[in-house]
């Protein structure tokens, strides 16, 4: 009766968003994240109280009327200390440099009324790529007993006093088969070849406390291309329900005892319209003709209420070539070496990183953050340099290459710059040049001086 009551309950929230009531949050560690109250100005009379889900506790309020604005970022042992920043305006609250303490249900009381924001701290890790969830501790006492637990299931455990170290990797149908290390020394986890299936909460019990780790599996994509999301099942079972979610929002699921496969691809302004594409049998997800507004975190939920894996999707732009110039301008010449200055710039990009390379040594870089910006990026050259020069624009998965050719690109400076062994033929040519003109000048003088003598003696016989 108990299950099919939960059967009809998932029927009825099948297209509803929200099934919590909790406005979901989520935030890379270190990265700083704001909880935004409804209004958009405060009244006068305006009351505010911000809690933690913890023992309930008071962080942060507002009194319009005493015009007092508080943050109590000494509770809880200083974990929100330095971190807390009220709006006087809206009341909204924000946290900043996020850690995993900071992870959980936050209450909004104002006035008569009250929201609930779920915020959920991750840690990231790019997908076949290694992480290690650190245990806080330098050294283990001979007393400490450490438990590591995925989604509620045991999958490692040290005991000091008898000397026991223990991984349970063929829990959860092997999925952390020859994938989990612990360190002896420390009691932390390493996860190697992580896999979208091993997203999700991990706690670590040690002693009398606990800590959450939240793992989030991170796919790169190129935009144009297409994706699949796997949740790493072979095959669905007749019981199994599946939810899809892009940034909380409902986009697709399988309930399979009534053969239901659902694709909202209308949702969310139609950004997904006529990309999603749902396996019936092991429920991935495809998505295809990826673009921007597709980044974001796709939230995965399995036969479960209580639990949820996250991956990260982030979608780079395609790579424009970069463009190599020169600036005869710059040309500067001496008596030993000629140099010319180039620049090598790329525009309208973000997420990448610019570098020249003499070879196959990084000489210098740059790199854009976020916003999509223009980057130019210098190289002196000398004119005669034999070596290879290249500019590289990259990002995680891709790049573009562009090489130098300083013959083409610096022939203005040949013209009035020149190496020593050039320069050493100029002076000699020079010389001889002289010499030759002299030669023929006092070649000219006697010439003109015997036909003069010639002259002379003519005109006397004469006479």
């Amino acid at each position: 009766m108990k299950k099919m009551f939960l059967k009809l309950v998932l029927l009825c929230l099948w297209r509803l968003d929200g099934v919590f009531g909790a406005e979901v949050k989520i935030v890379l560690k270190g990265d700083s994240v704001t909880l935004n109250s409804d209004p958009t100005e405060m009244k006068d009379d305006d009351q505010i109280q911000w809690r933690f889900r913890f023992k309930n506790t008071l962080i942060a309020e507002i009194n319009k009327r005493d015009d007092r604005f508080t943050v109590y970022d000494d509770v809880l042992g200083g974990r929100f200390r330095d971190r807390l920043k009220l709006d006087n305006q809206t009341g909204s609250l924000t946290i900043t440099n996020i850690t995993m303490k900071h992870a959980g249900r936050y209450k909004l009381e104002i006035n008569n009324k009250s929201l609930d924001f779920d915020l959920i701290v991750i840690v990231s890790v790019k997908e076949r790529d290694s992480i290690t969830l650190d245990s806080t501790l330098t050294e283990m006492k001979n007393d400490d007993e450490i438990q590591w637990s995925f989604e509620n299931t045991l999958i490692a455990e040290i005991n000091k006093r008898v000397d026991r170290f223990t991984v349970y990797d063929e829990v959860l149908d092997g999925r952390f088969r020859d994938r989990l290390k612990l360190d002896n020394q420390t009691g932390s986890l390493t996860i190697t070849n992580t896999t979208m299936s091993l997203a999700g909460r991990y706690e670590l019990e040690i002693k009398d406390k606990s800590l959450d780790f939240f793992l989030v599996v991170t796919v790169p994509v190129m935009e144009g291309d297409s994706v699949t999301l796997n949740p790493d099942l072979t095959e669905m079972k007749d019981d199994d329900w599946m939810q899809w979610r892009f940034e909380g929002t409902l986009i697709a699921g399988i309930l399979k005892e009534i053969n239901s496969i659902t694709v909202r691809d209308d949702v969310l302004d139609g950004r997904f319209r006529d990309r999603l594409k749902l396996n019936k049998q092991t429920g991935s997800l495809t998505i295809t003709n990826i673009t921007m507004k597709h980044t974001g975190y796709y939230e995965l939920w399995i036969n479960t209420l209580s639990s949820s894996s996250y991956i990260r999707l982030i979608v780079y732009a395609r790579l424009p070539v970069p463009v190599i110039s020169s600036n005869s301008s710059q040309c500067s010449s001496s008596s030993s070496s000629s140099s010319c200055s180039l620049v090598c710039s790329v525009v309208n990009v973000s997420h990448v990183t610019l570098s020249w390379y003499k070879g196959s040594s990084l000489l210098s870089s740059i790199s854009a953050s976020d916003l999509s910006i223009s980057l130019s990026l210098p190289l002196e050259v000398e004119y005669q340099d034999k070596n290879t020069y290249s500019c590289v624009l990259n990002n995680p998965i891709s790049h573009q290459t562009q090489h130098l050719d300083i013959t083409q690109l610096c022939h203005t400076c040949s013209v009035h710059c020149c190496g020593p062994t050039e320069a050493v033929i100029r002076l000699v040519l020079s010389a001889l040049v002289g010499v030759a003109t002299v030669i023929l000048v006092v070649y000219d003088i006697r010439s003109r001086r015997a036909e003069g003598d010639q002259a002379h003696i003519h005109t006397s016989g004469s006479a």
